[in-house]
């Protein structure tokens, strides 16, 4: 089993990024995007069922940023809008093989490696 994360970079504040996590080995329940700023805990960020396409987000990605999966290319995106600089973090992409606790990492079976965002004020 494999995730592989890209799509990391620098960008200004209000610009856009889309991170793109490639999945690969079986089907899983749902995949997930978590963050990690500098000396902060890892949290969530939102996460995705992979047969319904249901989407579950935390309050502060709301409305800026969008989860979706392209089931053919077995890929989940996460297109970020209106960047901000508290938005700066390595980002990953996790998948869980069951549906309870889509927003805790202790649910999630697998991980990627991990992709830096980096948003300037």
């Amino acid at each position: 089993v494999q995730l592989q994360a890209s799509g990391g970079g620098l960008v200004q504040a209000g610009g856009s990024l889309r991170l793109s996590c490639a999945v690969s080995g079986r089907t899983f329940y749902g995949v997930g995007w978590f963050r990690q700023a500098p000396g902060k805990e890892r949290e969530f960020v939102a996460s995705i069922n992979w047969s319904t396409g249901s989407t579950y987000y935390t309050d502060s990605a709301k409305g800026r940023f969008t989860i979706s999966r392209d089931n053919a290319k077995n890929t989940v995106y996460l297109q970020m809008n209106s960047l901000k600089p508290e938005d700066t973090a390595v980002y990953y992409c996790a998948a869980r093989k069951y549906a309870l606790g889509p927003d805790q990492e202790t649910s999630y079976d697998y991980w990627g490696q991990g992709t830096q965002v980096t948003v300037s004020s």
